[in-house]
């Protein structure tokens, strides 16, 4: 049957079928990670995202398709997770805009959309980086506006798009030595085609699983206090839809109403959180401004603390007074947390590799810092972007400083002086964490060939500053020689955390050996608990 247009219900239908196909395939796609290692988190964070943006429009009764529009970019976008989570949000962001005053959707929208979207994201990206998800979404744009010129069905315009999408997928390895030589594509080029696959099976009506969009395992609606001594005790959170006002004036309206309190603008939605003992005057100010969507009430005194297990009391608490300086970080690992703690950031979002925070998870840490000038420390490659994001949506001054590893997080905590100014701080920070090198220990999840090394399952890996170093079968071992190759004539102090799966005893043998053979190096050993790494080494 030829299909010409698109109306809101089959638009909302296939979003959220486009959703439960990525979902179905994230596995598939975080098993493309060119580093063999088990934090492959590509389709996980792509999943979370996608679901992230579906999520208002999964049950409600929509029609209208800008409506739907502003909500699947505006839900991508406070939900978007790593580098090709946020990529994403950008693609559907610059899609959905070409949805505004439609009624209906043709193929040439639907090619305008695709263009719009993938125009979007290269300019979000500051170093765009071809043979990735970029390449795959512009080359598959580029496919849609030769081919809506001609063609009026959407079922045969979409199945040559994605022809397009797997041609360009495929030269992926072509444009990114490090893919042709783990026998790989990238992994955020396939979830884009998977995204396309999805939209198009709902479409014919083809099955797809349902999924239920998951409760981050991380995510501030989960945490709660069980002192019941907390002075506003209802965590309020809900989305104005159709607003006629813009968010700074019903900010004012409930700012005396209770304390955490995020308004955030976005097009054609205001998302509301705030901590009150009256939610109900929160939501009779809100009703006045539009429609209220998603709303969520908990009694955070009587609400279970959630599986962080760390002291959410000490992080919940917000000081009256408003500080110069505010740090947010992130960590896995109870070691490395107490060792945030002890440097006083002030909140610290438990995550890192394969557990990437939200953009919205990112702002509401920025909520709870009463300061002028707030640090993020994202401690990993592929949360940087999302807290760019989460930059560009506060009204606060934000100051992301890109550090990629743990220990460069920590050395850059070190170099602050609460004394300088802010220029300053960022510069001597920055300088100190980029001296720095770190490598890490793990293991390998899977055969195959990276750097020119043979590579097989549970071989153990040694990397340095995201090269891979060396591969061996002993742990002490490869840690002592990765070690001994990253050393320069300069290095001064070696760091050595040891993590979850690793023995305190074997951890102490490894710094006997450094020690007797360094002996005019500082050498330390510090409990970590991150998992995944055996060990993670900081040489300054």
């Amino acid at each position: 049957m030829k299909i010409e247009y698109i109306d809101g219900p089959l638009l909302k239908k296939m979003f959220v079928g486009a959703s439960n196909f990525l979902e179905k395939n994230k596995d598939m796609l975080n098993a493309l990670n060119v580093f063999p290692v088990p934090d492959g988190d590509t389709g996980t964070n792509m999943s979370l995202t996608m679901q992230a943006a579906v999520k208002q429009i999964r049950n409600a009764d929509l029609e209208d398709i800008q409506e739907i529009g502003n909500i699947v970019s505006n839900g991508s976008l406070m939900g978007a997770r790593g580098n090709s989570g946020v990529i994403l949000s950008q693609i559907l962001r610059g899609f959905t805009k070409a949805l505004e005053g439609k009624e209906n959707i043709d193929t040439k929208t639907l090619a305008d959309a695709l263009n719009r979207g993938s125009k979007t994201a290269y300019g979000a990206v500051m170093k765009p980086i071809e043979g990735t998800i970029l390449t795959v979404a512009r080359e598959s744009a580029e496919r849609a506006m030769e081919v809506s010129g001609s063609e009026e069905d959407i079922v045969i315009f979409l199945q040559d798009v994605i022809k397009a999408g797997k041609i360009s997928l495929d030269k992926t390895p072509e444009l990114l030595p490090v893919l042709k030589e783990s026998g790989v594509v990238d992994a955020g080029g396939k979830g884009f085609v998977v995204i396309l696959e999805g939209l198009l099976s709902t479409l014919t009506g083809e099955e797809t699983i349902e999924v239920e969009p998951e409760d981050v395992i991380f995510s501030f609606d989960k945490m709660s206090k069980q002192n019941e001594d907390i002075e506003f005790g209802y965590c309020t959170e809900f989305i104005i839809n159709h607003n006629t006002t813009d968010s700074e004036t019903f900010a004012n309206q409930i700012k005396d109403i209770g304390d955490s309190m995020m308004v955030v603008e976005g097009d054609g939605f205001i998302k509301v959180h705030v901590h009150t003992n009256n939610p109900g005057f929160v939501l009779d100010k809100a009703l006045k401004v539009g429609e209220l969507i998603d709303i969520k009430i908990d009694n955070m005194r009587y609400q279970h603390r959630s599986n962080f297990g760390d002291d959410f009391e000490s992080q919940e608490a917000i000081k009256e007074e408003v500080k110069d300086y505010g740090f947010i970080t992130v960590a896995m690992g109870d070691g490395i947390e107490n060792i945030f703690k002890d440097l006083n950031v002030d909140y610290i979002i438990s995550g890192g590799q394969t557990m990437n925070p939200s953009t919205e998870d990112i702002l509401k840490a920025v909520d709870k810092v009463n300061a002028e000038n707030i640090i993020i420390l994202p401690n990993n490659s592929n949360i940087i972007l999302a807290a760019n994001q989460a930059k560009e949506i506060s009204d606060k001054n934000l100051i992301v400083l890109p550090t990629k590893t743990i220990p460069q997080g920590i050395t850059a905590l070190l170099e602050f002086n609460e004394e300088l100014e802010v220029e300053d701080n960022v510069n001597h920070m920055t300088d100190a964490f980029e001296r720095m090198k770190t490598s890490q220990v793990t293991f390998s999840v899977r055969d195959t060939t990276l750097d020119g090394k043979e590579i097989k399952k549970d071989d153990i890996l040694g990397i340095n500053d995201g090269k891979l170093i060396l591969v061996g079968k002993n742990i002490v071992e490869v840690t002592l020689d990765l070690i001994d190759k990253t050393l320069t004539e300069d290095s001064e102090l070696i760091t050595v955390f040891y993590g979850e799966d690793t023995k305190e005893e074997e951890a102490k043998k490894i710094i006997d050996v450094l020690q007797e053979k360094y002996t005019d190096l500082d050498i330390e050993l510090i409990y970590g608990g991150q998992p995944i790494y055996y060990y993670l080494i900081a040489i300054e």
